[in-house]
């Protein structure tokens, strides 16, 4: 009987120390363990027909914005939207944006992506999009990743819907990167 309980505790002992483990390493699933000194440089909300569907916060690290520089981009959801409508949304917003209309095969694959990466949001849920210069970017539902996109060029249009100087909202675009604060684009 002491032999059972003696492997019966240890097991315990061992489940035990399991989850404090788990629970004392870092989350690479948590976008703030690839941006750890980020702070939020600036915050406001989407609206569309009065709906507030978003607030959106960019984070960085550094004291100015730049394309240069890792930064993230989450947003929190006030309404349901489909991931479908995500999806479209940004297809919309990134070929409004493009210099030259985008190639019929990008844009399935940019599509596929991001409907990998989204769900269907609700009240409440956020998605963070992780820009990694030169490398591409991650998207996190809810502080867990749900995809990395290696591909530098979609994570400069993906972004470029908020950030680009043409952003369909200027004064959004305006409230994120800190009104007055010295900024890099191009």
């Amino acid at each position: 009987m002491c032999e059972r309980e003696g492997r019966s505790s240890l097991a315990i002992r061992a489940v035990a120390l399991v989850a404090l483990l788990a629970m004392s390493l870092p989350a690479s699933a948590d976008w703030r363990s690839s941006l750890p000194a980020a702070q939020v440089a600036g915050s406001g909300d989407f609206t569309w027909f009065g709906l507030r569907l978003y607030t959106a916060r960019l984070w960085r690290a550094n004291a100015s914005w730049s394309w240069d520089e890792p930064f993230a981009l989450e947003l929190i959801y006030h309404r349901s939207l489909s991931r479908n409508t995500l999806v479209q949304a940004s297809i919309d917003e990134i070929q409004r944006l493009a210099k030259h209309p985008l190639p019929t095969d990008t844009v399935k694959r940019w599509s596929a992506a991001m409907a990998e990466a989204f769900v269907d949001v609700r009240p409440g849920m956020n998605i963070t999009g992780l820009y990694l210069p030169g490398q591409g970017c991650r998207f996190y539902v809810d502080g867990q990743l749900s995809l990395e996109v290696a591909d530098p060029a979609f994570a400069r249009a993906f972004f470029a819907i908020w950030l680009d100087p043409r952003a369909r909202d200027a004064q959004l675009r305006e409230r994120l990167l800190g009104v007055g604060g010295s900024e890099r684009g191009g």
